[in-house]
This record gives structure tokens, C-alpha cells and sequence, in this order.
């Protein structure tokens, strides 16, 4: 089917259209502004409008006080038409069913951009972990696991953590996994351990390709990052690997925020600092004394060069974005930017380094410790990194060119490389 390349708006529709959009429609949206623009062929838009398979398991576990109670847990697996399905698992009080469709179907985006052999997967389970004893988690984990057996495996479904979970509950799946499949079967999940086969590099890897990613775009639109400031939303695991790259590339970190607060110093935060008060005060930044206390708004607001937005969704709305300053936003955490937002940043000519490309780093390293995992074989962190900068690099050529040649933003334009990818592996695998 040939396809037109007469667009040339990157405007998406008016916000009055896309008012108290779900997740799962705000991915929509973004697809269909995409799908005109490319003139994808309505047959595969349909196929990839919809996941695979949605998976719902209720989930009994024994709670510390004796009791028995109920989760609901999700795996939902939006694409396997590049490759076995991969995605994170998130737990939180907020986890339903179309929160992890989206990010499932980003999953897919997201692994075609990074030219990955994978395709695009979601898991959560709707509960309160910060309430929860170890105990407790592990036991919810392992049931988690054993619904889900079935549809996990190293050449089927291959999670990794997500907000909320890491490397420890990675390392229960594994067990518990291996146990039911009496197989030592380390390649179901990544983010592992490195003693039970984790790849180095891998905890550092989404903050990593945050750095790369903003080196790349400084580098197109002239910031000079030697006198570039930077603001960075969410210190947990990508806003803190983000900051401290990010300085170490003389880029002046100016203000970082957890969900206790942001905190702004004029000449630089000391990352170092911030990180032991962190470790010293249950993982939060709360009563850190080394910059002014600010609100969210006005981190996202300050006048600074590069915005990383790295903690939850929906964090620029179109009343922040009127007043973001920033020249750079780079996208750390998954849809930080609502829909109706983007016509207004594009409006100001501020650039946007979507999530779907700017926080890839994670899971092109999972697809690094997938690889070591079948081989037997583990690789130095040198390498590990140097192949993950490669990578990044090469999408982030692909992602621009695309945008230039359909004259649209980064955004779509990431959308698009996905889709030309996909509509390729959709066709040489035949007709449905």
C-alpha cells in the first residue's frame, strides 16, 4: 500500500478534545495523530490499536497479622510480532487495568525504536508496598509468579521491575519461577541480581539513556552543556542515575524533587549529598538542607535549559506547560506529559525527547542481560555501556530523521520509526 507524505502538522488536535483522558487514550491519541500523519494502512493500525492478551489474577496472600487478603494483579501483553513480549511490574495503590494497557502498548513502541527483537508487555499489582513488610511482599511476589506461570518465559513474556519494585522482587520471580518449572531458568525475568545473572550496568541503564539522549539533542538544537542548567523531577532510580550523569557531562543540576518535595540551589545541587541524606531518611529527600525548599510547579517552571521529568504521569499539563521556560524537555518517566500539552509545548518551540525514546535505555540493557542470560556468557560494564550508547544513538538519528522528513515533533516522529518497523514484521509474517 503506497503510503502519502502530505501532512505537515505536528499539532495535536485542540485540548478541549482530550479532556480527562485515560492513559490507554492518551496512547491512543498520540497513535492516531501518528497513524494520519504516516498514513499507516487501517489493517495494521487495527492490529495495533488493541493488546494480544489481558491477564487478571485475584491474588490470596497471608498477611503478618494472620489474615488473609485479596490483590488484583495485571499482565497484559500488547505485542509479540517482533519478538517474546517484555515490560516491567509496577505495584501501587493506583495499578488497574488501564494503566498498565498503556504502558504495555508503549512497551511496544518503545522496543521498535530501540530496534530491539522484542515486543511490548505490562504487569502491576494494585497494592500499598510502602505499608507492606518484606515478608508480605515477597509472598505476594511468589503468588504473583505462580498465577502468571503460564504466561511468562524466557521465549514468551520477560518482565522487569517498574515503579516500586527492583532487583530483590526480580530475584523472588526467578526462584519461584524456576521452582515451578524445576529448571534454573534465569532468562524469565531482567533486572536481576548480577550473582543470579543481572547484567552490569543495568541499574544505572534508564538513567543512562536519559544522559545520552540529552546529549544528542543539545547537540541539534546548540545548548552548549558546559553552561547548561538542569532540572530533574523524581530522584528515585532514573532521576538519580539521570542527575549524577547528567553532571558528570558538566551539565549544572540545579534542582531534583521526590514525592516529599523539590529542592533548588542556584549553583548546583550536590547530588553526592542528596543521595546519603537520601539513604539516611527511608529512601526520601525529605528535610534535605542543600538547596530551598520549591513546590513541583516550580521546579518544572524554573528557567533552565533541559527539564527531566522522572517520577509519575501527568505531570506537565497544559496550564504547566504555558509556563515551562526549559528549551529541552527529556522524558525519564512514562507519559509525564498530557496530551493537550504537546500542542502548546510544540506552539512554544520547546523540544520534547519522548518517553518512548528518552527513557529506552532500561529496557535495550534488559534486552543486553536476556542476551547473556541464553548465551552463558556475561559481559563488562564497558561494554555493556558502550553497546547501550550505540543503540541510543542510532535511535535517536532514526527518531529525528523521521520527525524532519513528516515534519512533526519527536514525539510522533518516535511513533512513526516504531511503525515502520512494525508494519514490516506484520507483513513478512503473513496474512491473519
Amino acid at each position: 500500500m503506497t503510503k502519502s507524505n502530505h501532512q505537515t502538522t505536528a499539532n495535536p488536535p485542540s485540548s478541549e478534545a482530550h479532556k480527562s483522558l485515560s492513559m490507554y487514550e492518551a496512547v491512543l491519541a498520540r497513535f492516531n495523530q501518528a497513524a494520519e500523519i504516516y498514513n499507516l494502512p487501517t489493517d495494521i493500525a487495527d492490529i495495533l490499536r488493541v493488546p494480544q492478551k489481558q491477564v487478571k489474577v485475584n491474588l490470596p496472600v497471608m498477611m503478618d497479622n494472620g489474615k488473609v487478603q485479596v490483590f488484583e494483579g495485571y499482565r497484559i501483553i500488547h505485542s509479540t510480532y517482533l519478538g517474546p513480549s517484555k515490560g516491567g511490574i509496577r505495584y501501587g495503590l493506583d495499578v488497574n487495568d488501564d494503566e498498565v494497557k498503556a504502558l504495555a502498548a508503549w512497551m511496544t513502541y518503545k522496543c521498535a525504536v530501540a530496534g530491539l527483537p522484542l515486543g511490548g508487555a505490562k504487569g502491576g499489582i494494585t497494592c500499598d508496598p510502602r505499608s507492606m513488610s518484606v515478608g508480605e511482599l515477597e509472598r505476594l511476589t511468589r503468588q504473583y509468579t505462580l498465577a502468571m506461570v503460564d504466561v511468562f518465559g524466557p521465549n514468551l513474556d520477560i518482565p522487569a521491575p517498574d515503579m516500586n519494585t527492583g532487583k530483590r522482587e526480580m530475584a523472588w520471580i526467578v526462584d519461584e519461577y524456576s521452582k515451578l518449572k524445576r529448571e534454573s531458568t534465569p532468562g524469565v525475568v531482567t533486572g536481576k541480581p548480577v550473582t543470579l545473572g543481572g547484567s552490569k550496568g543495568r541499574e544505572s541503564a534508564t538513567g543512562r539513556g536519559v544522559m545520552i539522549h540529552t546529549l544528542e539533542a543539545m547537540k541539534k538544537i546548540g545548548i552548549d552543556r558546559k553552561k547548561s542548567t538542569a532540572a530533574v523531577q523524581g530522584f528515585g532510580n532514573v532521576g538519580s542515575f539521570a542527575a549524577k550523569m547528567l553532571h558528570s557531562k558538566n551539565i549544572t543540576v540545579v534542582a531534583i524533587s521526590d514525592y516529599t518535595g523539590a529542592y533548588y540551589n542556584e549553583k548546583g545541587i550536590d547530588l553526592d549529598r542528596a543521595l546519603q541524606h537520601q539513604k539516611a531518611h527511608k529512601n526520601t529527600l525529605e528535610g534535605f538542607t542543600g538547596g530551598d525548599k520549591i513546590s513541583n510547579e516550580e521546579l518544572l517552571t524554573l528557567e533552565v535549559d533541559v527539564l527531566v521529568p522522572a517520577a509519575l504521569q501527568n505531570q506537565i499539563s497544559a496550564e504547566i506547560a504555558h509556563k515551562i521556560k526549559a528549551k529541552l524537555i527529556v522524558e525519564g518517566a512514562n507519559g509525564p506529559t498530557e496530551v493537550e500539552a504537546d500542542e502548546i509545548l510544540h506552539d512554544k518551540g520547546i523540544i520534547v525527547v519522548p518517553d518512548i525514546l528518552a527513557n529506552s535505555g532500561g529496557v535495550t540493557v534488559s534486552y543486553f542481560e536476556w542476551v547473556q542470560n541464553k548465551q552463558g556468557f556475561y559481559w563488562q560494564e564497558d561494554e555493556v555501556n558502550n553497546r547501550h550508547d550505540t543503540y541510543m544513538q542510532q535511535a535517536f538519528e532514526q527518531v529525528w530523521y523521521n520527525s524532519k522528513q513528516y515534519k512533526t515533533n519527536l514525539r510522533l516522529g518516535a511513533y512513526i520509526t516504531a511503525f515502520k518497523k512494525l508494519e514490516k514484521a506484520l507483513r513478512y509474517r503473513g496474512n491473519y
